[in-house]
């Protein structure tokens, strides 16, 4: 169960979700059961009917940045840049950033690249695999420039073109409702599927929202290098979790109810903040937390979660969660019943 071989799996290519659904909570759930080992194909908006009242979904209200830049190199040569670091300053003036850097030449230290609204930046580090340090200036910041010009950091296998008509919707749609604190360069993508109409109906049966902060980086989506799961390394990422969610989650668990989880970053943000007595402590800081099969978790007791990639360290967490076995089999269900897969996919309630 550690090897990452026992976490591949063949996916149509058709099914890899181009498009959102036509409306979020229109996409397809499929909900697993864990003591009964058994599937049942629903819709999302089927949600409140599907948990109980008294229950407590925890969200990520993160916010995607547009942190996708296109530019040139002195040569002329086009570029593409995904700026990894974020701050609430729209501040003038040189800033230097993490960033991917994806050119059809290997980057130099010291190359220059031109963006819009008259911004360049200088190669100032290259530390490999396409990451390097980039110091931007010009008339405006770097963040301004991100919101007035930049792309969403749409996944690879998402196909865009600089020019086919996708940019406003994607601005809109790989954005959750829930969406507040700026920082992620990807979408908590189980959130993407609620409205606030659901919201509601969450609410008229008896189920709570409570939030917390977890900005999704580049580390989450990194392909995984070692034969052994339990090796890799994720990337820190910038949590908070409040005490007004915290006192819910214990009044939940007082009263019997069981706390669901809106996706991985929410369960690694909750499984990092449990005290030794099984509390959940607030705060905020970084967390690294890697979730492989024997984890034991303390936090959460239900999981919302979309299909992820093959090879990746959330199909990892899933698994453990539910059971390598039993998620083989959901996946190979799914794919049999032709359910969308990836960020702008359907999702599953393992419960």
């Amino acid at each position: 169960m550690y090897n990452i071989e026992d976490y591949n799996y063949e996916l149509p290519p058709g099914l890899i979700a181009q498009v959102p659904a036509l409306r979020r909570d229109h996409s397809r759930l499929l909900v697993v059961d864990r003591l009964r080992k058994s599937f049942s194909d629903c819709n999302f908006f089927d949600l409140p009917t599907l948990i109980q009242a008294g229950d407590l979904l925890v969200v990520n209200d993160t916010r995607v940045v547009p942190a996708r830049l296109f530019g040139r190199k002195e040569s002329g040569g086009r570029v593409e840049v995904l700026v990894l670091e974020h701050t609430a300053s729209t501040k003038k003036g040189p800033a230097t950033r993490s960033c991917l850097l994806k050119s059809s030449k290997r980057p130099k230290k010291g190359s220059i690249l031109f963006f819009d609204s008259g911004i360049s930046g200088q190669v100032r580090e290259v530390l490999g695999n396409g990451l390097v340090r980039i110091q931007f200036s010009g008339n405006g910041s770097v963040d301004s420039l991100l919101e007035e010009n930049g792309y969403m950091p749409l996944p690879p296998y998402i196909k865009r073109g600089k020019k086919d008509g996708y940019s406003q919707l994607d601005r809109e749609r790989y954005q959750t409702v829930f969406s507040e604190k700026k920082g992620a360069v990807a979408a908590p993508t189980a959130g993407l599927h609620f409205t606030q109409e659901l919201i509601e109906k969450l609410e008229d049966a008896g189920i709570s929202i409570a939030r917390l902060t977890l900005h999704v980086g580049y580390g989450t989506f990194g392909p995984v290098r070692t034969r052994d799961i339990r090796k890799h390394h994720l990337g820190e990422e910038c949590y908070r979790l409040g005490p007004e969610t915290t006192e819910a989650i214990a009044r939940t668990r007082d009263k019997g109810g069981r706390v669901v989880a809106v996706g991985t970053t929410v369960v690694r943000a909750l499984e990092t903040s449990v005290a030794p007595d099984g509390s959940v402590l607030p705060g905020e800081g970084k967390t690294d937390l890697l979730v492989t099969p024997g984890f034991s978790f303390r936090a959460v007791d239900a999981l919302i979660t979309n299909f992820h990639l093959p090879k990746s360290s959330l199909l990892f967490l899933v698994s453990a969660f539910a059971g390598l076995d039993l998620v083989k089999k959901a996946y190979s269900k799914a794919i049999e019943k032709e359910y969308r897969f990836y960020s702008y996919g359907d999702a599953m309630l393992i419960v």
